[in-house]
């Protein structure tokens, strides 16, 4: 009889050691600026044990992961790399097939160094699109599958996860986040360690299952705390609690063109395969059956703008205009409207254009007034530059200390930064590329009262809702011309499968 790793490593008293890395993208491949290696290396790569320190970062998959071992003196964590977030204005393109190649080879090559290694822990994204790599997260893990062997590999992804059963055949287990704002990248790490302790030391057999209802949806509708996906998350903890270890879904990022955009299903059990796949195929279902909750149309920016400044004279404030589908930074169709439809006392926390803010920032102090033409440089959807007249009342880097629920704790700085006072109490903040406050920290440390506040404009679809949901009497999404549309038949997809509801060809008219 074949001794297990588990029986022999404790035969002789040997530790498991378990290498560690993360290699994640969300990619808009719809954006104009794509994402080499020189992007990825002006980023915050991270090697070897540094992989392992999230100090100053919140809590993290990899803060999760590590948290499992505390107290697990028989193993012992290896940190190979951590990619970090390239440097791009806006979201990032298409990855470049050097990028993924050199990034992949550096995990590879590290893990090939190491005389033992007894499991992997990838924490990757799921919606990494790379050029001439359909399905770039398994790939990840067969590359890695071909240096390790045949060791436990966890894989841990963003709940915007396109996956399809490439993922499923290429790890032993797959586990997904449940809450959108993302609030539970720590408990998932945690859950993706519970399971490599367990299985090491032959308490644990994984077995997965795998569904795809072949249903995208825009991310703004995508909420796990509201319907739909509210009743998807819920039905997935009352498997757990009928004996299913993780029961994962993930709604998908629909503004990748790749061959496996939509939402997936992944369910991971101990050795009961039957479990498995019922509640896989019934989890399935569900998705299925509220399709057509999963898109609605929304106001525009000029629309929109009325609408809000009209519950704002009825008494209903203050409100925060969720700008979700703007994925560049440079838009300017909420900050016109506001302007042309004369609002006051709002903050605009986000126009990207590094060209006026590093003159601004050589040329100018806090307390001058300029004048700038900004905005809708990187692509025509974005609109046309508004030109804005202000007093700088902030101008340099900002830092603070995370008080908000996502990232709490995480030490923040950003580069350079300017605000201006327009002037009735209207206030834009000018950043280098696109940027979203996931609280009113870094706008508090500026210096901007926000009890003043009736509007706030933010970049940002869902993650911000964690907070300001606890500022805002109301969220009102709107739906100006961007590369995140609400309504997807908008963008023109080449690789989609033929019966991806609602866009496929199957379902176009």
């Amino acid at each position: 009889m074949v001794e297990s790793l588990s029986t022999i490593n404790n035969k002789l008293n040997m530790t498991y050691r378990i290498a560690v890395a993360d290699f994640s993208h969300e990619t808009l491949t719809f954006c104009p600026e794509p994402t080499d290696l020189k992007a990825w290396e002006e980023g915050t790569i991270k090697y070897g044990p540094e992989t392992l320190n999230t100090e100053g970062e919140g809590q993290t998959y990899i803060s999760g992961f590590k948290d499992a071992f505390e107290n697990e003196e028989d193993f012992e964590l290896v940190g190979i790399l951590d990619a970090g977030w390239p440097k791009t204005t806006g979201y990032g393109s298409w990855v470049s097939t050097e990028a993924f190649d050199v990034i992949t080879g550096r995990i590879t090559s590290r893990l090939g160094e190491l005389r033992q290694v007894d499991g992997v822990y990838l924490s990757l994204h799921g919606a990494m699109a790379v050029t001439n790599v359909p399905r770039p997260e398994a790939e990840i893990v067969r590359r890695v599958r071909k240096v390790v062997g045949d060791v436990p590999i966890m894989v841990t992804f963003d709940l915007h996860a396109n996956e399809d059963i490439e993922m499923a055949h290429a790890a032993d287990a797959v586990f997904v986040l449940k809450t959108y704002p993302h609030l539970d990248s720590h408990i998932i790490g945690r859950k993706a360690g519970e399971c490599m302790i367990k299985t090491l030391r032959g308490e644990f057999k994984p077995t997965m299952a795998y569904r795809k209802p072949k249903v995208v949806s825009a991310s703004v509708f995508q909420a796990s705390e509201f319907p739909p996906m509210k009743h998807v998350y819920d039905r997935c903890r009352e498997w757990e609690k009928k004996g299913v270890f993780c029961a994962s879904v993930a709604p998908g990022f629909a503004y990748a063109d790749v061959p496996d955009l939509g939402a997936s299903v992944f369910v991971v059990t101990n050795d009961d395969h039957e479990l498995a796949e019922e509640c896989a195929q019934d989890i399935h279902d569900l998705i299925w059956s509220l399709r057509e909750e999963l898109t609605r149309k929304l106001p525009g920016a000029k629309d929109g703008v009325a609408q809000v400044l009209d519950m704002i004279k009825k008494g209903t404030k203050p409100i925060t205009i969720a700008y979700h589908d703007e994925r560049l930074g440079d838009g300017t169709h909420v900050l016109r409207e506001l302007l042309d439809q004369s609002a006051e006392n709002w903050c605009d926390t986000c126009l990207a254009d590094p060209t006026a803010l590093y003159e601004m920032n050589e040329k100018n102090k806090v307390g001058d007034t300029v004048e700038y033409t900004m905005g809708a440089w990187l692509h025509e959807i974005s609109g046309k530059p508004v030109k804005v007249k202000g007093k700088i009342e902030y101008l340099g880097p900002l830092e603070w200390i995370e008080t908000g629920p996502m990232g709490r704790g995480a030490e923040r700085i950003i580069d350079l930064v300017a605000m201006l006072d327009l002037g009735k109490n209207r206030h834009l903040v000018v950043t280098e590329r696109l940027y979203a406050p996931m609280s009113a920290d870094p706008l508090k440390v500026m210096g901007l009262d926000m009890d003043s506040l009736d509007i706030v404009v933010l970049k940002s679809r869902v993650h911000h809702k964690a907070w300001w949901d606890t500022w805002s009497t109301v969220d009102f999404p709107v739906d100006p011309p961007g590369l995140g549309p609400a309504n997807l038949g908008l963008l023109e997809y080449t690789h989609l499968a033929w019966d991806l509801y609602p866009i496929g060809e199957k379902y176009r008219k």
